[in-house]
């Protein structure tokens, strides 16, 4: 992950783009917080390449130009622009669906480690969900932070916002639906094995 943000960065100072390089710190800041997060309760493997999968997605998003036959919303030509499915599904809404999904299970591991009887029953996985979403809503106040700083920003009006919000409800919900189907079988065979 250190080798891209370091292209990430070198790119973004290379085209003189300031917001990109709030983003770049940003994200550093985040990559702490996992990192502490991670030496408090030993995250496991596959999440933690999930969530440098997410912040590769990231970078590429604001940096990967597309090709001019490819449709975009606004006028810069980056895949977060990208309509991958005209007018109904961005490269931006599927990264938010997938970053904040991988947030739920972030959030799921660290209740479990909390509380390790804890099973995930619906009210923990609506909590999970819950908690997924608000890291989201952050992120919009972040992405609103950036149009009060640079006066030329990709990141979009209000429709975007609320397509952001619906795409990070998204993938939490699936997500915790994801957990909670794992448990039922984790538990299932667990069951089985004792009789």
């Amino acid at each position: 992950m250190a080798i891209t943000l370091a292209a990430a960065t070198w790119a973004g100072l290379a085209r003189g783009n300031r917001e990109f390089i709030f983003y770049v710190a940003v994200l550093v800041v985040l990559m702490g917080l996992v990192v502490a997060v991670h030496r408090r309760v030993g995250l496991p493997s596959a999440l933690l390449w999930a969530l440098a999968a997410w912040g590769v997605l990231h970078m590429a998003g604001g940096l990967v130009p597309v090709p001019a036959s490819w449709p975009i919303a606004g006028e810069v030509r980056v895949l977060y622009s990208w309509w991958i499915i005209p007018e109904r599904l961005k490269y931006d809404m599927a990264v938010h669906a997938y970053g904040f999904g991988i947030t739920t299970w972030l959030c799921w591991e660290g209740l479990r480690r909390a509380l390790p009887a804890a099973r995930p029953s619906p009210g923990l996985l609506v909590l999970c969900a819950a908690g997924g979403m608000g890291f989201g809503a952050l992120n919009e106040v972040i992405e609103f932070s950036a149009t009060l700083l640079f006066e030329d920003t990709n990141v979009g009006g209000y429709v975007n916002t609320g397509y952001d919000l619906i795409a990070n409800l998204t993938g939490s919900a699936t997500a915790a639906t994801a957990i909670g189907l794992c448990g039922r079988r984790r538990a299932a065979g667990i069951a089985a094995a004792t009789r």
